[in-house]
């Protein structure tokens, strides 16, 4: 079967495109090796702090990413709503964000704050994920650059299983340093349901429906990609 073949079927049901995009959960990075062996306290302090400063680089981005989606996008209502997204991470009046409790973070797990803000120790592999990801929202049609954005479909999962299991296995993080994970869970919810309400309602056609796929696959090799580089420099002992 052709591409043209595939492009002229009829659209998929919207739960059938739903679900279709809920499969890809499998490519999610909690399944990954790296992220496994953090998870489930097999993780050095070199590794998690190694994690927690690569990951820095993706937390300082995604504020650049939400801006680049703003300025392509005509749409008052969609910039309404999107606009949050940036708040929440550069935070805004008395929250301090996502960005500042990330940096929390990096202290509980015993990294300076100056350490963590020069990138110091961001991997080549790490960079060049997340660039390719600030490139895509800037040149993409903003209706793409908000389907790639659906990785948050998978990560409320990721939050919990870490606030379950991080205070057990690494009793030397301060817990204070989790806050993070903690205000994630309900906003990536909330933001998922803005996201894929979008995504169903805009990629109506069968052409559509594959691109938005092919979109969030690429979004989830992304954040392996970041892990792979992370496996590669800082090892796995599972």
């Amino acid at each position: 079967m052709t591409r043209q073949d595939v492009n002229d079927e009829a659209p998929w049901t919207r739960e059938e495109f739903e679900a279709r995009l809920q499969a890809l959960g499998s490519r999610y990075h909690i399944h990954h090796p790296f992220n496994v062996m953090l998870n489930t306290g097999k993780a050095t302090p070199e590794q998690i702090r190694g994690w927690v400063a690569n990951r820095f680089y993706y937390q300082i981005n995604i504020p650049i990413k939400d801006a680049a989606i703003l300025s392509n996008c005509p749409d008052r209502a969609v910039r309404r709503a999107w606009v949050q997204r940036i708040l929440d991470h550069d935070g805004y009046g008395d929250d301090p964000g996502g960005i500042e409790s990330w940096l929390r973070l990096a202290e509980a797990v015993g990294l300076s704050r100056e350490r963590t803000e020069s990138l110091e120790d961001l991997l080549p592999g790490v960079r060049f994920a997340v660039d390719a990801y600030v490139n895509f929202a800037r040149r993409a049609p903003w209706q793409e650059a908000v389907c790639s954005s659906l990785t948050e479909l998978f990560a409320p999962a990721i939050h919990k299983q870490r606030l379950a299991s991080w205070p057990e296995h690494y009793p030397w993080i301060d817990r204070a340093g989790l806050h993070y994970f903690q205000s994630r869970v309900s906003i990536a919810r909330r933001d998922v349901e803005f996201g894929l309400e979008f995504t169903l309602n805009h990629f109506r056609t069968r052409a559509a429906q594959e691109r938005a796929l092919e979109i969030l696959k690429f979004k989830l090799d992304v954040l392996w990609q970041m892990n792979d580089a992370m496996a590669l420099r800082y090892g796995t002992q599972l």
